[in-house]
């Protein structure tokens, strides 16, 4: 439910919800949502029979459904309209952030989704002082994707963003391909993203934690061409950095012109 005021007037517009699926759909198919979709629906929405839902499977494109039939355990949505919408960005940036803790990761997952990134990789960084071992980093890792998901239908978004295994930055530095134009923030950096070429397509953001990148990390960025850029004169929060920095680009570059 969205509230705005005209006129002095308060009025509510009641918006469609949006579920991923995972599966194939097409047009007149019938399909069972998730249990965890069919609890949000039936038990969270508390919708009802004949209420609309939107559903997409991250391939392009979404669907607009029926609920055809609720029970305390399954939700059936039939298929109708083929929407073929498109709200990705013209830029590809693939964010290379350092793992942030708790709540400050999920944020930054989930804004950056909203601005428009296409890439996430999670990076141990030297000055990092997340440790996760294997198996909370399976955990972790299937909660990110939960969180990217969870933006994406929110947003509007019709295609999921990659989520990669978090790696060591230099690593990640080392396997990123040579046509792409990678940014480091810099508050005293000789660079600005106004001066950006106005053709540059396709960017990789590296983003330090709390301590801040190592000088060891920075000297690898720049060997590998990454331009130190600053956004200002402030030293930004690593919750900060990567949302001011996406929207930046998307200013100057994308599609928020």
């Amino acid at each position: 439910m969205i509230e705005a005021r005209a006129s002095g007037l308060y009025f509510s517009v009641m918006t469609t919800p949006r579920l991923y699926q995972a599966i194939e759909l097409s047009e007149g198919n019938t399909i069972s949502l998730t249990a965890d979709a069919a609890h949000h629906v039936s038990r969270v929405l508390r919708m009802s029979v004949g209420d609309t839902v939107i559903i997409f499977n991250g391939q392009g494109g979404e669907y607009h459904g029926t609920v055809t039939d609720i029970s305390k355990k399954s939700v059936i949505v039939q298929l109708q309209q083929f929407n073929d919408s498109n709200t990705e960005s013209p830029l590809h940036i693939h964010l290379g952030q350092s793992i942030a803790r708790g709540e400050k990761m999920d944020l930054i997952l989930q804004k950056s989704v909203e601005l428009g990134v296409t890439e996430i990789t999670p990076l141990f960084s030297e000055f990092g002082n997340v440790k996760l071992p294997t198996d909370r980093l399976r955990k972790r890792l299937q909660h990110w994707r939960g969180v990217i998901i969870s933006a994406c239908e929110q947003c509007g978004r019709t295609f999921i963003p990659t989520l990669n295994p978090p790696i060591k930055t230099q690593l990640w530095l080392e396997g990123l391909s040579a046509d792409v134009l990678g940014l480091v923030l810099n508050p005293r950096g000789e660079h600005s993203i106004k001066t950006l070429p106005a053709d540059t397509k396709n960017i990789a953001l590296l983003i330090g934690p709390e301590g801040g990148l190592s000088d060891a990390e920075v000297m690898l960025a720049k060997e590998k061409g990454f331009l130190d850029s600053r956004l200002g004169p402030r030293v930004l929060r690593t919750e900060t950095a990567a949302l001011a920095t996406i929207a930046a680009l998307q200013s100057q570059l994308g599609d928020f012109n």
